[in-house]
């Protein structure tokens, strides 16, 4: 009765190969059974492509004259991409009952270095396919330029018609930027010294912003690779088959040393590599109340993007206001290479001589691994004419006390009178004068104007949500100041208003924008809760100001424009 019972027990589970692999190795389920069944349906297998399958497999066998039957549905699976995914159920009709399968939890990782597939039809593929990453130095110092140049070898003895990327590395220890591949070029090479094609796929250019080891990502492309078989055409010619094989670059890993501690100048602020520095001014001599443009640039080869600029020191009598940042640099092979620079607008105020006293600007020299600093020059403002202030002449600070020392030039007592015509003073009581009684009833009647204003201010300061609005309206005018001067003159309103939103993204969110996309832009703005719709009307205006540079545009359009920018900032502010 037992045995009857064992033999009448129907089984029909799934197996998997793993349940843990890498995204470019394959995964092989197999669905069996016990007994003979009709309507076997399959899951969608979601997240996965059927790259073979199904196989069917029947093993019958007698032992001691009791019979073992199995029945197999094999499928071979290659993942979409990284994530944790289910094979769902199967199901299969045996004597007319519904048997189903459990659910299997797989997870896909990143590539891994030596994939073991499943299945070994592609071997010949595997064989003759390779993606290497080549990574210039591997102990670089923190913030040295590497590059990373990925290749892809093809064997003669196999032909790849297409391909494209399944996974790309995320750097996130690093500062990237991929450089533009404008074709690809097939070349001829050798891989373990036998000869093969290539092809630069990408270079990518990177800033460790870490030290100690890191690793960089490996790329994962999938290729269809066309692989000779044993069977010929009636000609006698070799037939080939389409096998899509997934090829990852493999994880490298890099040694990041810190800078050296010994040397390192107190205003560090991060510059490595080889660079040149200077303090220029578009003019010496002007008068007051003219403006005149003081430039602090930094130029040469390094991470020209990650380090601050040192900030210039003006004298008493020269109005200075927030410099304008720019950035031209570009990006190769050796890393960053140009020029960055703050432009600082002064006014001088009054007549006088004004010395703008010299800066340093220190950074880590990689081809000596030494510190160097380099001192500008001082420059002398010299205002001929304006209001007289004295002749001033204005020194730079004396070491050790940080005050500004300032010597006049000059008349220095003109403001005394040396010949004084005295007049009596005629004796006046102030009791019962007018001047007693409006000192004695003035502060009665401002008691209700005190009480009225103080009830006006409280209300004013129970407004937050007005408060937000009259700041951030403030906040905009300041920003939008000299896109305001230019209006009617397109090249330079549009310039300045771009200008301003960049600023302005950089001063509230702390950031960089100059080679961000507005894609990038727009998502950060979500991530800090901005409305959407006033994020898709800041991108439409800097979309706005990158039109404006090729076609014509009209004042009227420009105010609206120039309205639209102070009230997006605005909204931005309030919500920010």
């Amino acid at each position: 009765m037992t045995m009857q019972l064992a033999l009448a027990q129907v089984k029909f589970e799934a197996k998997v190969s793993k349940k843990k692999l890498g995204v470019n190795e394959r995964l092989r389920v197999d669905f069996e059974m016990n007994k003979d069944g009709d309507n076997f349906t399959p899951p969608s297998f979601l997240g996965f492509t059927v790259v073979g399958g199904p196989n069917q497999s029947i093993s019958n066998s007698w032992v001691n004259g009791k019979r073992s039957y199995s029945k197999t549905f094999s499928y071979f699976l290659e993942p979409k991409g990284r994530g944790k995914f289910t094979i769902k159920q199967a199901t299969i009709e045996i004597d007319g009952q519904i048997y189903k399968t459990l659910p299997i939890q797989v997870e896909v990782t990143g590539a891994v270095d030596k994939p073991k597939d499943g299945n070994d039809t592609d071997f010949v593929a595997s064989e003759n396919l390779h993606l290497i990453a080549e990574v210039s130095k591997a102990s670089p110092y923190l913030n040295e330029a590497i590059t990373v140049v990925y290749k892809l070898y093809v064997s003669p003895r196999i032909s790849v018609s297409n391909w494209r990327e399944l996974d790309s590395p995320k750097y996130s220890d690093f500062w990237s930027q991929a450089i533009d591949m404008k074709q690809l070029k097939i070349e001829n090479g050798q891989y373990n010294g036998e000869p093969y094609r290539y092809v630069v796929l990408r270079k990518t250019v990177l800033y460790p912003q870490k030290t100690g080891k890191l690793n960089i990502e490996p790329l994962t492309l999938t290729v269809s690779v066309d692989v000779p078989t044993k069977r010929r055409d009636i000609f006698g010619g070799r037939l080939y088959t389409t096998v899509n094989k997934t090829v990852a670059a493999g994880n490298r890993k890099i040694n990041v040393k810190p800078l050296p501690a010994q040397g390192k100048p107190d205003d560090f602020s991060g510059a490595v590599g080889d660079f040149e520095f200077k303090v220029t001014t578009s003019k010496t001599v002007l008068d007051a109340t003219e403006s005149l443009d003081a430039k602090v640039i930094v130029s040469g080869n390094g991470n020209l993007k990650l380090f601050d600029l040192p900030k210039l020191n003006v004298p008493n009598g020269l109005e200075q206001y927030e410099p304008q940042h720019n950035e031209r640099v570009r990006t190769n092979l050796t890393g960053m290479a140009g020029n960055i620079s703050d432009t600082y607008t002064l006014v001088p105020q009054y007549k006088g001589k004004y010395p703008i006293p010299s800066i340093s600007f220190s950074y880590f020299d990689l081809k000596t691994e030494t510190y160097k600093r380099i001192t500008s020059d001082e420059i002398v403002i010299n205002v001929k004419t304006g209001p007289d202030g004295g002749n001033t002449v204005v020194t730079s600070e004396s070491e050790g006390t940080g005050k500004r020392l300032v010597t006049q030039t000059g008349n220095q007592f003109r403001f005394l009178k040396l010949n004084a015509n005295l007049q009596p003073i005629q004796k006046e009581y102030f009791f019962k004068s007018t001047a007693f009684w409006v000192s004695l009833t003035a502060p009665l009647l401002a008691i209700p104007l005190f009480l009225f204003f103080g009830k006006r201010r409280e209300e004013r300061q129970s407004d937050v949500s007005g408060n937000r609005v009259r700041k951030a309206n403030k906040l905009a005018r300041k920003y939008l100041s000299e896109a305001r001067k230019n209006l009617g003159n397109q090249k330079e309103f549009y310039i300045a208003m771009e200008r301003a939103l960049h600023n302005y993204l950089k001063a509230k969110l702390h950031i960089q924008t100059s080679e961000m996309s507005k894609d990038r832009i727009q998502r950060l703005l979500k991530e800090r809760e901005v409305d959407d719709t006033i994020s898709i009307e800041f991108i439409a205006l800097l979309e706005s100001c990158e039109f404006a540079r090729y076609t014509p545009s009209s004042t009227s359009a420009m105010q609206q424009d120039y309205d639209k920018a102070s009230r997006v900032i605005a909204a931005i502010d309030k919500q920010l």
